[in-house]
């Protein structure tokens, strides 16, 4: 299984881990959040990130999701890259982590991409024509 670390700012890795336990209807194992703040010296937050990936990789690896490329939270994750061991991916919202919950028991590049795809897809305009194409298939 890949465990899955979210680093963020403030408190939003614990906001995106409480809403996708309640879409699949509970806590899944494996998953852990590191907020980052302001005041954090990235420095002195690696160390607590590098332990929080050595609790989660049960030997298949880790997924590393980030808020924001570019942001202290993604060059943290950027320390921490070990391609084919532990992956990252920017820009870190719900779908994209429901998604990746949903595939983890596949090796770690499908669940990079299938993460991926789910975020980007999870991003779409709400029209009428989208909510009536909702409504027509049940999922209302």
């Amino acid at each position: 299984m890949i465990g899955i670390l979210i680093i963020a700012h403030g408190t939003l890795g614990e906001s995106l881990i409480h809403c996708a336990s309640h879409v699949i209807g509970g806590r899944p194992p494996h998953l852990t959040q590191l907020g980052v703040s302001v005041q954090d010296d990235p420095g002195v937050v690696l160390p607590r990130a590098r332990e929080l990936v050595g609790q989660l990789d049960q030997g298949d690896g880790v997924l590393i999701l980030s808020d924001m490329y570019g942001a202290t939270p993604c060059n943290i994750v950027c320390r921490l890259l070990e391609p084919g061991k532990l992956e990252g991916i920017a820009g870190v919202n719900l779908p994209m982590l429901v998604r990746a919950l949903t595939y983890r028991e596949e090796p770690l590049a499908t669940v990079v991409s299938k993460a991926i795809s789910g975020g980007r897809d999870g991003v779409l305009n709400i029209t009428m024509e989208v909510c009536d194409a909702t409504a027509r298939s049940g999922n209302r």
